[in-house]
């Protein structure tokens, strides 16, 4: 009910060498203890988005077979992990001996640096295939800035503290299942997109089925839902956040992931997927 379809085991060689590679990864982090504060959580954004941008090209096949599993789904979380863990590693070795740089932003610029190369790739493939379409996308990331402002000012006013003491990572939460919500409501009621998650589709489908759907059609329900699950897990979190802050802002960063991957997931998919 809660799992989406197509989900792939890696074959045996690719799962062994991605469970080893993390188990190694997380190990190194370990014996580095990075700092890990909201503006950490932030900087992990642009990496959250390249996750669902890689995934999306397996699903258009672009991958030749040989590394195709490693950007299946689950397959691909954990490939995601390795990179992001390695260059987290790196920036926080480079901020001890350059001192006067943070390890966040260097991991956000380096995360920046990759996104936004994959997602000009991107474009281009859809320009050579004929299949570039913009404007949904587009329209969708407009509402979505919107809706996140509006939701953030929300909680800023209501709920003061909890928007403090979460700050960044917290509006990330926000952001990324407000980006989620609404490129599935567009895909879903404009574009003809299937949900492949079950329990998404029910609220899409229960969508369908209020009076409104004919003038607003059904996502907006999913949008609804979406947003105020993330707004509130963001109120939630304040006391987590400070009684445990490393361990509350991890499950922050897992928290956006969810949002944030599938949205540019569909993102790229309605772009250039035809």
């Amino acid at each position: 009910m809660v799992l989406p379809e197509g989900l792939a085991i890696p074959p045996l060689p690719y799962l062994v060498g991605l469970l080893v590679g993390s188990i190694g990864v997380a190990g190194l982090l370990y014996l580095l203890r990075p700092p890990v504060t909201n503006w950490t959580v932030a900087a992990l954004a642009p990496w959250m988005a390249t996750g669902g941008m890689l995934h999306g090209l397996e699903q258009l096949g672009t991958y030749p077979p040989a590394i195709a599993p490693l950007f299946e789904a689950p397959g691909v979380y954990l490939t995601l992990a390795i990179v992001t863990g390695l260059a987290w590693a790196v920036a926080e070795l480079v901020a001890e001996i350059r001192p006067h740089g943070s390890a966040d932003r260097r991991l956000g610029v380096i995360g920046t640096a990759v996104a936004i190369t994959f997602g000009i790739l991107s474009i281009y493939q859809g320009i050579g295939a004929g299949t570039f379409s913009p404007f949904w996308p587009v329209i969708a990331v407009v509402v979505s800035v919107v809706v996140t402002g509006a939701v953030w000012i929300a909680i800023s006013v209501v709920f003061t503290e909890s928007a403090a003491v979460t700050g960044p990572a917290g509006a990330l939460v926000v952001a990324g299942h407000a980006f989620d919500g609404v490129t599935t409501a567009v895909g879903y009621d404009l574009l003809g997109a299937h949900e492949r998650t079950p329990l998404s589709r029910y609220i899409l489908e229960a969508g369908e089925l209020l009076p409104t759907a004919e003038l607003l059609g059904a996502g907006w329900l999913f949008v609804l839902v979406k947003v105020g699950l993330a707004a509130a897990i963001v109120v939630l979190f304040r006391e987590f956040v400070k009684d445990d802050p490393v361990f509350a802002r991890l499950m922050l960063a897992v928290v956006a992931a969810v949002g944030l991957g599938p949205a540019f997931n569909n993102l790229l998919l309605f772009t250039i997927g035809g």
